[in-house]
Parts: structure tokens; sequence; C-alpha cells
């Protein structure tokens, strides 16, 4: 947000208000929104027609296809600067080769795991020592 009385406006508006007006923003059909999404178009539609807002379950896809935070998207209010706290998790796409490591990280029993991060620790140490090489 640029100025004060953009950043007002964005107080004020829904979520649903601030769905549709970055899709105008970023130039995004809703139809393209649904198919990146996977959440229907009369869905989609029923939120700006009847003024309702996407479940809570779908929020974090939506953020995630409109390059929003989830902050700026319930609140309107975006956080920048160092004030406030960061973020402790990421969203990440299933079909991503992060999805796909993740998604079998989840599978692998306790040992696995642990096995894993020793080596993730492992490789990070013999990077860092290269580099002061």
């Amino acid at each position: 947000m640029s100025n004060w009385g953009e950043l007002e406006a964005s107080k004020d508006m829904t979520i649903s208000d601030r769905i549709f007006e970055k899709l105008r923003q970023i130039d995004m059909s809703q139809k393209t929104f649904s198919e990146k999404t996977g959440i229907s178009q009369s869905t989609i539609s029923e939120w700006k027609s009847k003024r309702t807002n996407p479940t809570s379950e779908k929020i974090m896809i939506i953020c995630n296809v409109l390059g929003v935070t989830p902050e700026w998207l319930l609140s309107g209010i975006e956080n920048t600067g160092d004030r406030g706290n960061k973020s402790s998790w990421y969203v990440i796409d299933k079909d991503t080769e992060m999805g796909d490591m993740i998604s079998r990280y989840h599978e692998m029993d306790e040992r696995q795991r642990e096995r894993l991060l020793g080596y993730m620790e492992a490789i990070m140490t013999l990077t860092s020592d290269k580099k002061k090489s």
C-alpha cells in the first residue's frame, strides 16, 4: 500500500473484497483463479454476489495464488518493516519439488526423520567448511 488512504480502504474491505481487488490488480480472471486454487467458480462468484467470505481452510491456498500474506487477506494490514513477529510457517505447493520432499518426510518414521536431519546437518557443515576455505 502506497499511502494512508489506500491502507484505510483496505482495512474497511471484506476478505472477498480484497480477493477481487487483488485479482483486478494482477489481471487474473476468476476462471484462472479457480483453476489455480481448486475452488469452484460458483463458490468464487458467490463470494462476490453475496459478499460472503471464503472458509478458513481456503485462506492459505488463496494467499499462495495471490501472493499475499494471511495477515493482509484477513485484516488488510501488511506487516512491513522490522516490527512484529516473522511468520513461523511456509506455504508450499504440493506439486513442487519441495512439496514432494515434505510429503515424503511425513511418510517417514521417527528414526528415518532423525537420520535425514543428521544427513542434512552434515551436508550443511561440509558446505560451510568449504566456504571458509
